[in-house]
């Protein structure tokens, strides 16, 4: 199966609720980030993709590695994800911009039938609801 290497963040608010957005033409919530260019750190492609899709304003020294996984691609059928997962603080207010439609702040204990991407879904959900702010899951 073909694999697409991404970075994605978990940004929390001060209730812990998770930062998700929809990308435009989708269904499924996922964390903000996207995909790397060529020579870049997955830190600093995960500065660059907060930026240009939510407007925040974070630097690499502020993330912290959450670690690294493998999951179906979301949105694009037959490809997999290979995901560096970072934690970043809130730096400064979420609009929607780029290829994002929608920004929605969740509590995933309790995600209700919100549609969520496998990445989320099977690794950082099963994180959250084991005490995320107490541990840190390996790469």
């Amino acid at each position: 199966m073909p694999t697409i290497r991404i970075v994605a963040a978990v940004i929390r608010d001060a209730g812990g609720r998770w930062l998700l957005v929809r990308k435009r033409g989708t269904s499924v919530f996922m964390q903000p980030g996207g995909k790397l260019e060529p020579g870049e750190t997955a830190a600093d492609a995960l500065v660059r993709e907060l930026a240009e899709e939510l407007g925040l304003r974070v630097r690499t020294d502020q993330l912290g590695h959450v670690g690294r996984f493998t999951a179906p691609a979301a949105n694009e059928a037959g490809f997999t994800v290979d995901a560096d997962v970072f934690t970043a603080p809130l730096g400064g207010p979420v609009e929607p911009l780029a290829e994002i439609e929608e920004a929605r702040w969740v509590e995933l204990t309790e995600p209700g039938d919100l549609p969520l991407a496998p990445l989320l879904r099977d690794h950082l959900l099963p994180w959250a609801r084991a005490g995320a702010d107490r541990h840190r899951i390996g790469s």
